[in-house]
């Protein structure tokens, strides 16, 4: 059977024919050509799902160089295929993919012999809540979404973009997690940067299939017939891969210094994960079979055969730590500008702290994680003197002892 992967996330997720932000692009597009139109490009973690949307948004704007940075060699390998079928590129563009860290000294020499770059947008991030489990998956998230992007903020003050971009997320919004309270962490720290050169940054919904989420396990159990798994009382915003990519583009070209957008969706936008996994094997021509225990779903999945139109299904009530039941964009102390953009929200005066305690902060992470037998807790109860309002939720269960 064809199975159309855009197509039905259109179909059955967002449940839009066009993107979210068609008619904020078309009414802009004079202008987006005017920034973007043979201006160079450096994209950080551009080989994963939202920062390539983020390139293929900007390609149409005929930028003249792109540079990409990203750890996955296979993936950058891919984005290049993607982008060579796809776009007719101007004889003269330039594209340069480099599987290295941003971390990497490596990097800094990129930005030293090849920059200043106009448009900068980093999408490199640890973005799972999941990856919370103890001291040393925390360590590494704290690192990568916070300790590095500082260091990337510091060359950037040296080498200063026309426009920068750091993707956010919903979750930073009262977190309850690790990754929200990363980020929450992130956006006070790139506000702090606002002084000294353009930054906007997304809070967004979550991005239908995108590389690892849990839609795209659904792709993966299916190939490997293993039943399908998820939580059925959580609800989620929803936008695709191209919207992920354009919502991304307008906040970063678009965007006043120190800006924050989101996408305008209601509640009756929200989907569960249980809803999306059922309509994605009808759509495969399977009907659901609902299993009570994650043992009844794998031996019925070991039974399967070409013959089966029945596939297995353990839907379960979510009881992770840092699993939040609803979703939002912003909070009731923030100024929202809901008005310039038709599809779009903007926060206008999200909470920001000087530069100077941002150092200080930093530095404290990173002599918390100096001491020895240090437990996740005390690595919480920091984060919560940083960012009071951070109300963790834990149950001693992780995501990874989920199927």
């Amino acid at each position: 059977m064809q199975f159309e992967l855009n197509k039905f996330i259109s179909e059955a997720v967002t449940e839009r024919e066009e993107s979210l932000f068609s008619e904020d692009l078309k009414t802009r597009d004079v202008l987006l050509h005017e920034k973007i139109k043979d201006k160079s490009m450096l994209v950080i973690g551009g080989a994963g799902t939202i920062g390539s949307s983020y390139i293929k948004a900007a390609l149409r704007y005929a930028p003249r160089t792109l540079y990409v940075i990203d750890n996955d060699e296979n993936g950058l390998t891919e984005l290049v295929r993607d982008i060579r079928s796809t776009f007719t590129l101007p004889a003269g563009f330039e594209i340069h993919t480099y599987p290295i860290d941003f971390g990497d000294p490596i990097f800094e020499k990129i930005l030293e012999n090849e920059g200043p770059f106009d448009i900068v947008a980093n999408f490199a991030a640890h973005k799972h809540v999941r990856s919370e489990k103890d001291p040393y998956s925390i360590e590494a998230m704290l690192n990568n979404n916070v300790i590095k992007a500082k260091n990337l903020l510091d060359q950037l003050a040296r080498h200063k973009p026309s426009h920068f971009f750091c993707v956010s997320t919903d979750k930073a919004a009262n977190p309850v997690n690790v990754m929200g309270a990363s980020k929450k962490i992130m956006e006070y720290l790139i506000l702090a940067y606002s002084e000294q050169f353009k930054i906007t940054t997304a809070r967004f919904a979550n991005v239908a299939f995108s590389n690892g989420s849990l839609p795209f396990g659904f792709t993966q159990r299916m190939l490997k017939m293993q039943p399908l798994s998820s939580p059925g009382n959580i609800k989620r915003y929803f936008v695709s891969p191209q919207e992920a990519g354009e919502l991304c583009l307008i906040a970063c070209m678009l965007g006043d210094n120190g800006d924050i957008f989101f996408p305008k969706l209601g509640e009756e936008h929200m989907k569960t994960f249980a809803t999306i996994a059922e309509r994605y094997l009808e759509a495969l021509g399977y009907t659901p079979d609902h299993c009570r225990t994650e043992e009844e779903a794998r031996n019925k999945a070991a039974r399967l055969d070409k013959t089966s139109r029945q596939y297995p299904v353990y839907f379960f009530e979510s009881d992770t730590s840092g699993e939040k039941t609803f979703e939002e964009f912003y909070t009731d102390e923030e100024e929202l500008d809901l008005d310039s953009f038709r599809q779009l929200g903007v926060i206008k005066n999200a909470a920001r702290r000087p530069l100077e305690e941002m150092v200080s902060i930093i530095s404290r992470i990173e002599k918390l994680f100096t001491q020895k037998g240090l437990r996740k807790e005390a690595v919480i109860d920091e984060l919560k003197r940083i960012i009071p309002s951070f109300q963790h939720i834990e149950t001693g269960k992780s995501l990874d002892q989920r199927m």
